[in-house]
């Protein structure tokens, strides 16, 4: 017999910061309920500072570039450096 999953809790938001640009942008990733469904988005530091706020967000520690990835284990940012044919 298996146990029902938990109910999403969409109150608890996510940020894990990817990169920062020299223009003063901040990349991140952005979730609902569960980390590991997330958007990426771009803004300036300001602009990003107030969206944690207002989003009450929980800051994740950034990925670790050594771990192993899969076939699916990549953000958008990753393919505007490889060509795709």
């Amino acid at each position: 017999m298996s146990v029902p999953d938990a109910p999403m809790d969409t109150t608890r938001r996510f940020v894990r910061v990817s990169g920062e640009r020299a223009n003063g942008f901040v990349e991140f990733e952005f979730a609902i309920g569960e980390p590991e469904i997330f958007v990426e988005m771009i803004l300036p530091r300001a602009a990003f500072a107030e969206f944690c706020a207002n989003n009450r967000v929980e800051l994740l520690s950034p990925r670790d570039p050594d771990a192993p990835q899969g076939d699916w284990d990549w953000r958008l940012a990753d393919a505007t450096h490889t060509r795709f044919r």
